[in-house]
């Protein structure tokens, strides 16, 4: 059952109207989904439905929102109330499908209205947002077709659940970009959350997702890495990560403080040549090919950290051609210099 109300007043009103705050519905219940939900719910704003796969789960996340939303499954986009702001939070390839059913439900509707002699429903004021770092607002073409401002408002942060992911949400960076009315809208809703938020052109949304990747992601999988260079080494998997975790969170507090130069510590920041031969040595004995294989591209990389940061040329040649050195018995030959 659709909700009937006025639109768009808590966007672009002014007077009393303007002091309500916009209503909420959100199309993939998910782990970002509810992040959202929640971080909204708690500074005030009304979430009108949840909708997600399965009745369980868009009931799970209506129960946590705690102000009893209509919960739906994804068959249900005719009850999908005209809210004033509609997120997006599927997986990235269902995004443009959504819309697309959303549009044609829209469309569905107007048809019928017409057929009864009534007026077109008036989109202004309605706002959909996706939140992929991936896509751009592209995706929401066959909404904006239909009426809507559209855009993409996309957290910089890592939400393994939703509790603890709707707290982060306030203390990070959102990636907005879309047509002038959306990016408005989401701008306004960072700064409520908290955030703050940045624009880059829709064409490059690959090229930073792959960044955010890089940066989380990544980092996660040589956590993993090392924990099982650890593991070779006796260490139970527990405690090679309780061992490893203070050691990335002194890395973080470093690039808080410094440039990445400036950051890097240990044996590349050192130029230590000898300490990298044993490590290539020891990656080698044990055949961890993707360890190796990463301590390799990754060492090129922390060689020109190094060298912006001021180590000695003549060492950092030494390192870096054991590291382009597929030769065991190479590596071990080479002789420091200096």
């Amino acid at each position: 059952m659709a909700v009937k109300r006025t639109h768009g007043a808590g966007v672009s009103g002014s007077g009393q109207e303007s002091s309500r705050k916009p209503t909420v519905s959100i199309v993939g219940a998910g782990r970002l989904g509810t992040a959202l939900a929640l971080a909204l719910t708690s500074r005030g704003y009304t979430i009108e439905a949840v909708m997600a796969r399965t009745l369980l789960h868009a009931r799970r996340a209506a129960k946590l929102t705690g102000t009893n939303p209509l919960a739906l499954v994804s068959t249900q986009l005719d009850q999908l109330p005209r809210s004033d702001i509609l997120f997006i939070t599927t997986p990235d390839d269902q995004i443009a499908e959504a819309a697309a059913g959303i549009a044609s439900t829209i469309d569905s509707r107007s048809t019928k209205m017409k057929a009864v002699g009534k007026e077109k429903g008036n989109r202004r004021g309605q706002t959909v947002l996706h939140a992929s770092g991936a896509l751009s607002s592209a995706a929401l073409q066959s909404l904006r077709d239909a009426g809507f401002a559209t855009g993409s408002m996309h957290p910089l942060v890592s939400v393994s659940d939703s509790v603890h992911g709707a707290e982060s949400l306030g203390s990070a960076f959102f990636c907005v970009e879309g047509t002038p009315a959306a990016v408005a809208v989401a701008r306004k809703l960072v700064r409520v959350l908290g955030a703050q938020s940045f624009s880059i052109k829709a064409d490059d949304k690959a090229l930073y997702h792959a960044a955010a990747v890089m940066a989380s992601g990544h980092v996660t999988a040589l956590f993993d890495i090392a924990m099982e260079m650890l593991a070779r080494c006796g260490l139970t998997e527990r405690r090679a990560r309780k061992v490893l975790l203070p050691l990335l969170q002194s890395t973080h507090e470093n690039l808080y403080a410094n440039d990445p130069a400036h950051a890097l510590t240990g044996t590349f920041a050192r130029a230590d040549t000898k300490t990298v031969r044993n490590h290539l040595v020891a990656l080698r004995s044990v055949e961890l090919p993707e360890s190796l294989a990463a301590y390799q591209l990754l060492g090129k990389h922390s060689l020109r950290l190094a060298k912006a940061a001021g180590a000695r040329p003549a060492a950092l040649k030494k390192i870096e051609q054991a590291l382009e050195s597929k030769d065991e018995g190479g590596i071990e030959g080479m002789r420091d210099e200096g």
